[in-house]
């Protein structure tokens, strides 16, 4: 009997899914398939239909529980799939008690359940509190990922993902602190602060704390802590705090990935995005001045709604103006009740090949980041398999054995478009 998770999305849910599998194990539920979707594409949402048909095929007599965001937004359409024996809310799913009457429930997995027995999702705007998973492990017995905070208040034209995720929710300070120091003392050499939305961290605790005190606190508290790593975050949002982290800290990783989207202000308005290009460009040209060394990595959207050729071409200079070095592209999928889904869109074909242009653009980006890289000193923090990441995030693979959870001085003496080879 073997319990699977299978999960989609982010860098949060990935930390979700092992929560819900601490949880689910132990209240015995050991022979269960899970489902934490994704619901920031249409794709993605396809995918875990596709993964739930899949399990059941596989299985027909295990049952397939579905989570995450697409089930937090479309339950009734998880619902109505036969292969769907339960569908579980955003929080919920990190509820020790769901699990708990899932296994004491005689009726999971058993045919014949009606659309609405199998839901148990709660209404995700009403919660002003945060659940964070506490996992208890981290990924590659290397790196800890912390959940500081979830949710979003912004709204995005696009983006569904504050009605999978609910309003912006914080971590207490002195709870993050506690999640970090058990990371810490179960060996982990990193810690990664994750969010949805991980600049607005603090503006719903007492005294409206910012990520640059946040970040300040753990450095000061967990002093053998070698590594503090941002996710993804907003420019606009980084506080003064913040910045002189960045600036002087050694200790907090020099690789910030950011949510762009777009470099046409046109765009970006429509976008309902509260940056404009210039605000972009100077963020990174000023932080890289304070921090030499940084590395910038971004989100670009293809093809949103009404862009014409000459405003794509502003979003693909923004990848060399801003010289970003990792870049995640996204084809615009139009997700329903969105309104940027209600706006004029482009044919199929258009989108896929600005995709197509963005990714050539991020691939020559990176591999000159990777040029720059052969034959300089890094620092690196194994894994497993026989990689590592240094500091500034750069993925480096050894020519030799190497054990994971130590931080190792590499030279790269080549590269292979994706990572540093070394020794």
């Amino acid at each position: 009997m073997t319990l699977e998770v299978v999960t989609f999305g982010c860098r949060l849910n990935i930390v979700e899914s092992e929560a819900l599998r601490l949880q689910a194990e132990a209240a015995g539920l050991t022979d269960v398939a899970i489902v934490n979707s994704c619901a920031v594409t249409s794709e993605a949402t396809r995918q875990a239909r596709q993964a739930i048909r899949r399990l059941k095929r596989e299985r027909p007599d295990r049952p397939v529980i579905v989570t995450g965001c697409a089930a937090q937004i479309e339950p009734a359409r998880f619902a109505a799939m036969p292969e769907a024996d339960r569908i579980l809310g955003n929080d919920e799913k990190l509820a020790p008690e769901s699990w708990a009457a899932l296994a004491r429930s005689n009726s999971l997995g058993e045919p014949g359940a009606t659309p609405d027995e199998k839901v148990a999702v709660g209404d995700i705007m009403a919660r002003s509190t945060l659940r964070a998973p506490v996992t208890g492990r981290f990924a590659g017995h290397t790196r800890g990922f912390v959940q500081v905070q979830n949710g979003c208040d912004h709204r995005c034209t696009f983006c569904v993902i504050p009605f999978g995720r609910g309003n912006s929710r914080s971590l207490p300070q002195a709870d993050v602190v506690a999640q970090c120091r058990r990371l810490v003392e179960a060996g982990a050499r990193e810690i990664v602060l994750t969010g949805v939305d991980l600049t607005s961290y603090g503006r719903d605790l007492p005294g409206s704390p910012m990520l640059g005190t946040l970040a300040q606190a753990i450095l000061d508290a967990l002093p053998e802590l070698p590594r503090l790593r941002l996710s993804s975050i907003d420019a606009v949002e980084v506080d003064d705090t913040l910045r002189d982290l960045i600036a002087g800290e050694a200790r907090l990783m020099p690789h910030l990935h950011l949510s762009l989207q777009a470099g046409d202000d046109l765009i970006l308005k429509r976008m309902k995005r509260r940056h404009s290009r210039e605000d972009a460009i100077r963020f990174c040209s000023e932080i890289r001045t304070l921090r030499p060394d940084i590395v910038f990595g971004a989100d670009l959207i293809a093809g949103f709604p009404t862009e014409d050729e000459a405003m794509f071409g502003r979003s693909l200079s923004l990848v060399e103006e801003c010289g970003l070095s990792f870049v995640h592209v996204f084809p615009y999928s139009a997700r329903p009740e969105t309104p940027a889904a209600r706006m004029p869109q482009l044919p199929g074909g258009v989108v896929a090949e600005r995709a197509a242009r963005l990714r050539a653009a991020a691939e020559l980006a990176q591999e000159r980041h990777l040029a720059q890289r052969i034959g300089r000193r890094l620092t690196v923090l194994t894994e497993r398999g026989n990689t590592g990441r240094a500091e500034d995030f750069t993925l480096v693979r050894f020519a030799r054995d190497v054990a994971a959870g130590q931080i190792v001085p590499a030279t790269g003496h080549t590269a292979d478009g994706r990572a540093l080879l070394a020794a």
